[in-house]
């Protein structure tokens, strides 16, 4: 396959991401905006979808910060490119900062150095897992501060069940109120252990809005949240509303029987993501 090509793409992706909303959010959005009975919320969602549709028209940034530069590679064993895929994910990173153009975000935590292009330790981040097959999928995934300062983990003792799940989480979004740029998505890991719980709520926020987690139990837990939080109020950035959360999503994995372990991921309603697919005969497309 065309490496070059795979770069130009992925430069494309996080182009796509950064100033057009993925439709299925819109969807979600405009669906709020119609069912919205409080006026101050409701001038908010009509300020966000504007905003949605100048973002894309203008093709510029939806939002100032245009986050942490994540992805998620699934790459079939078979992938005859696995070596150079970090290192192109890394060239096109660097390029999407100067010609999107990206706000520069990577800082050193302890020296306040910024190299400027969105490259640093360990960052872009890369979170690798490999299915059967020779086809790579590239989730690009850029996630803003405000959203992120708002995730959290707790440890449960194991006998708080499921009950002590949906009690921590609507308490963290009635302490979050408005911080996160509501309406937000919540992304949800329960099990593993704490790292592991962090990155499935992470992995879980790349679903499309309205997907249902395939495990019917693990579905009506994600709707039973959704409709307690939405119960909050406190809607549209804060103000007041009918519309909080926009959906959420629950992934999970099998844990110690001494812990129970909550991740939650927040993603503000400026949810922007994009996948670079590459077939197995080397065709490479973008999509969201």
């Amino acid at each position: 396959m065309n490496l070059e090509k795979l770069e130009n793409e992925l430069v494309e992706a996080l182009r796509l991401a950064a100033t057009s909303l993925p439709k299925d959010v819109q969807e979600f959005l405009e669906k709020a905006y119609e069912r919205e009975t409080n006026p101050v919320g409701k001038a908010q969602l009509k300020a966000i979808l504007d905003n949605v549709f100048y973002a894309r028209e203008k093709k510029l940034p939806m939002c100032q910060d245009t986050g942490i530069q994540t992805f998620f590679v699934v790459a079939g064993y078979d992938f005859p490119h696995l070596k150079e895929v970090p290192k192109i994910i890394e060239n096109a990173v660097i390029r999407a900062t100067k010609e999107v153009p990206l706000r520069p975000n990577t800082v050193h935590p302890f020296l306040e150095k910024n190299p400027g292009n969105n490259t640093g330790r360990f960052i872009p981040y890369i979170n690798w897992s490999f299915v059967e097959g020779s086809e790579l999928k590239i989730y690009c995934l850029p996630k803003g501060g405000g959203s992120e300062n708002m995730c959290t983990l707790a440890m449960l003792p194991p006998g708080k069940g499921l009950k002590g799940i949906k009690e921590f989480v609507v308490e963290h979004v009635y302490k979050m109120g408005g911080k996160p740029c509501p309406p937000t998505i919540l992304g949800i890991g329960i099990g593993g252990g704490a790292d592991i719980a962090i990155s499935l709520g992470k992995k879980a926020i790349l679903r499309k809005l309205g997907e249902r987690h395939p495990e019917d139990f693990v579905a009506k837990l994600e709707l039973e949240i959704l409709e307690a939080v939405n119960k909050l109020g406190i809607g549209p950035m804060g103000l007041g509303g009918d519309t909080t959360v926009l959906d959420v999503h629950i992934e999970y994995a099998h844990r110690h029987p001494a812990s129970l372990p909550v991740g939650i991921v927040v993603q503000c309603w400026a949810d922007r993501r994009a996948v670079v697919k590459v077939r197995e005969d080397g065709d490479v497309e973008v999509v969201q």
